[in-house]
């Protein structure tokens, strides 16, 4: 990585760090809601603490092809508690929002990072916030809110494109006064990109990190996993949401292999025994070397 993070967010070895998600939603596409309960979302997190997880990603917007937006309210009444209540039990807390209000007061409940799946675009207001804040920043690719963001995936040269847009949204940060060190990157797998695009972005994830910013990547339980037969025909059925893992895992491994910061996952032990196996065969080369 050839950006700074804070260090409580930068990993102590050279794997990148698993960030494990906290849906408090009713509708998320990988969990169905089992933890929109704030007590439920709470032990969910401390779990994913015991199972490995470095950070906890808590976000109150579903973000599946086709979802509404919940009111600024609801979103908050989701969150916030959640937030300081793994906060205060020493946990590293990432908020996943759009919204500035949002992630203002999810920092003063505790949170270290903003996990902006729209990179500032879909609030004016998010970018002078993590300017003033001064805190990480993850932005993600995006062109579009979840109800639309289907009928946005349409590129000549996915990669090239992906990697151009997130310079474009560097540079709108910089500009609103965003200090460099503080932006985290995110091609933004299953976001306006379609199973072929997913396969070109992890193809040439190392272009992405070549950018010289942490490059966060969240490819767990997306569609195009649910789908590996490259034979089978476009109405074949995929596989459920939380059949993925074991394809997460491994992409996950391509993603260390690719020198990505940080992967958003839902399920840590899978990737946690990954990430184990692709450290201990590389020290074993390097005492043989």
């Amino acid at each position: 990585m050839t950006a700074a993070v804070a260090p409580a967010l930068r990993s102590s070895t050279s794997r990148p760090l698993i960030m494990g998600v906290v849906n408090v939603t009713p509708d998320s596409f990988s969990d169905g809601g089992r933890w929109f309960e704030p007590s439920a979302a709470i032990e969910h997190g401390n779990l994913l603490l015991e199972q490995g997880a470095d950070l906890l990603d808590v976000g109150g917007e579903s973000t599946r092809p086709g979802a509404g937006r919940p009111s600024e309210e609801e979103e908050l009444a989701r969150v916030i508690g959640v937030v300081r209540a793994l906060a205060d039990q020493g946990a590293q807390v990432s908020v996943d929002t759009m919204r500035s209000r949002v992630a203002a007061e999810a920092l003063e409940a505790g949170a270290q990072l903003i996990n902006d799946v729209s990179g500032g675009l879909a609030d004016p207001q998010m970018a002078p916030l993590v300017a003033s804040a001064g805190v990480p920043f993850v932005a993600m690719h995006w062109r579009a809110h979840s109800a639309q963001m289907d009928l946005e995936a349409r590129y000549a040269d996915v990669l090239a494109e992906v990697i151009a847009e997130l310079e474009q949204r560097v540079a709108g940060l910089l500009a609103a006064g965003v200090g460099r060190e503080a932006i985290i990157l995110d091609p933004g797998f299953g976001f306006s990109k379609d199973a072929g695009h997913n396969w070109a972005l992890l193809a040439g994830l190392e272009q992405v990190v070549a950018l010289g910013h942490p490059v966060l990547v969240g490819t767990s339980r997306k569609r195009f996993l649910g789908r590996l037969d490259l034979t089978a025909g476009p109405d074949a059925e995929p596989t459920p949401p939380t059949e993925r893992d074991a394809a997460t895992a491994a992409t996950s491994l391509l993603a260390a292999q690719a020198g990505a910061w940080a992967v958003r996952v839902h399920d840590v032990p899978s990737t946690r025994d990954a990430l184990s196996v692709w450290d201990n065969v590389r020290a074993a080369g390097g005492a043989r070397a």
